[in-house]
């Protein structure tokens, strides 16, 4: 069972919101959000928003097992959204370009299966105690 979430026109350039993503990928829900909490980057804000929408979306579900603890984040991505052009004067008369990205946060979370019991070694025939 997994769910997702989707944050659209962050204000943000893809690489910088990835650097976090990569951080958060493939870890426990409760790992995942302590690391989105203690960052120093301000994008790790946003990316907290979406995963906690993320796993109230799975909670919403049919399948959903009822505990938060079993969820980790399956997959996590930041697409390029639209720029926006902007003009900066520069010396004699001319123009330069600056360009102010966006980008689109995607981050899916998924129940890990329920831990079944270690087994046992097998004893060899024959072995004394």
């Amino acid at each position: 069972m997994s769910a997702h979430a989707t944050s659209r026109y962050i204000r943000t350039s893809a690489q910088k919101a990835g650097l976090v993503l990569d951080q958060i990928r493939g870890r426990d829900l409760t790992q995942a959000l302590a690391t989105l909490r203690f960052s120093r980057k301000l994008i790790a804000r946003d990316i907290e928003k979406v995963l906690r929408s993320a796993v109230a979306n799975a909670q919403q579900k049919e399948g959903f097992g009822g505990d938060v603890d079993r969820l980790y984040v399956a997959k996590c991505f930041a697409n390029q959204g639209p720029s926006m052009k902007r003009i900066r004067p520069a010396p004699m008369g001319r123009a330069f370009r600056v360009v102010k990205r966006m980008a689109h946060l995607t981050v899916e979370v998924a129940e890990r299966p329920a831990s079944r019991p270690a087994a046992q070694p097998a004893r060899r025939q024959g072995a004394k105690r």
